[in-house]
């Protein structure tokens, strides 16, 4: 640079020996610099290995930041739930720590004084809990309703109108092979859709009763009539969903698949239909069509991290097997993407659910007014 001034050193005598001393010093910064890289890398490597590991663990140690939550989420994992299905947990859990929050903040403003919002969080959390078989009964667990395997004559509908029509619409010949996958998938949904109903009738019901338990009446009366009203609504809105279901069942098990249907989700394809029943304008009705289109997408996504998930469960146990420690680390972390992935993807979906049911849950009691 202009300016600048390099002394050079001063000539020194023993040439060899001069130049042998450079070498030397350069021997050693090669030596040292492989030193350090290698630590750098087993460091990188080791890190690496352990990340997925320890990063689950720190997580576990406090996944939610509700007590009892957390509670709920240790005694799932005691009771060795499959990948996918710890998955799904997590979701339902995300969505109730998220109201549960949410209502703490409102409890600090005083307003939830007749209680009747802790109580739903109450009766929330007791359908997860019985949804996942943690609420004591030895035959509450989720059946197989993530759509992971394809339906097969050994899984039972527990209705006989469902199994009826199952058995009519295999027969029928109007199914190809994947059409009847996708009806399966229908029935599966219906089924679950039955058992979530009575367990939020069974829960609202205790509720019920403890309220007519009360020593003193007057607690009971100051919003009850609201409180019913709210309770009854939510059955309501589900036994509407289930007739509606059904009626569609029995159509398609009849007719077979119409070739214009612009679903196939089954949950997409419930609230279309529910949608259309709602009091929506024409431009408010296209706008919801294009949501679910999202929407079906987004849970296509999701099914297809909850199928790699269970492959990569299945492997990781079958490497663990082995004994072979690289092999296992790579696994562990690949696990470990997927599972956090799936969780997210899994909010995200319930979330969205829960948005789009609340808003044609709106427009259907317009249409009762």
């Amino acid at each position: 640079m202009p300016g600048l001034v390099v002394p050079r050193p001063a000539p020194r005598r023993g040439g060899q020996r001069d130049m042998a001393a450079p070498r030397a010093l350069a021997a050693l910064g090669a030596a040292l610099l492989l030193a350090v890289s290698g630590q750098a890398g087993k460091y990188s490597r080791e890190a690496n290995e352990g990340l997925a590991a320890a990063g689950t663990k720190r997580r576990e140690a406090g996944e939610f930041r509700v007590v009892r939550l957390n509670q709920v989420w240790e005694k799932a994992q005691r009771l060795q739930l499959s990948a996918v299905k710890l998955a799904e947990l997590h979701s339902d859990l995300k969505l109730q720590e998220k109201d549960e929050l949410s209502w703490k903040k409102l409890k600090a403003e005083g307003l939830d004084e007749d209680g009747e919002k802790e109580a739903k969080l109450r009766r929330n959390l007791n359908v997860i809990m019985t949804k996942y078989g943690m609420n004591g009964k030895k035959d509450s667990h989720l059946v197989d309703t993530n759509y992971i395997k394809d339906g097969t004559d050994s899984d039972a509908l527990d209705d006989p109108r469902l199994e009826k029509l199952w058995s009519k619409a295999k027969t029928s010949g109007k199914f190809s092979d994947e059409e009847l996958d996708k009806l399966w998938r229908e029935f599966k949904h219906h089924k679950e859709k039955i058992r979530e109903y009575n367990i939020l009738l069974e829960t609202v019901s205790r509720t019920e009763d403890i309220h007519k338990n009360v020593i003193n009446p007057s607690e009971e009366n100051l919003v009850k009539e609201e409180i019913l009203h709210s309770k009854h609504r939510e059955l309501k809105d589900k036994l509407r969903s289930i007739n509606q279901g059904f009626e569609r069942l029995r159509k398609v098990s009849h007719q077979g698949y119409d070739t214009t249907s612009e679903f196939e989700e089954p949950r997409v394809i419930d609230l279309w239909d529910m949608a259309k029943s709602a009091n929506f304008t024409e431009k408010e009705l296209e706008s919801f069509r294009e949501e679910l289109k999202h929407f079906e997408a987004k849970i296509e996504k999701h099914h297809h991290y909850q199928k790699q998930l269970e492959i990569s469960h299945q492997k990781l146990k079958h490497v663990e097997e082995t004994g072979d420690k690289d092999h296992l680390n790579r696994n562990k972390e690949k696990y470990a993407m997927l599972e956090e992935k799936t969780k997210e993807l899994g909010y995200k979906v319930k979330k969205h659910l829960q948005d789009l049911s609340s808003r044609i849950s709106q427009g259907l009691q317009h249409n009762e007014l």
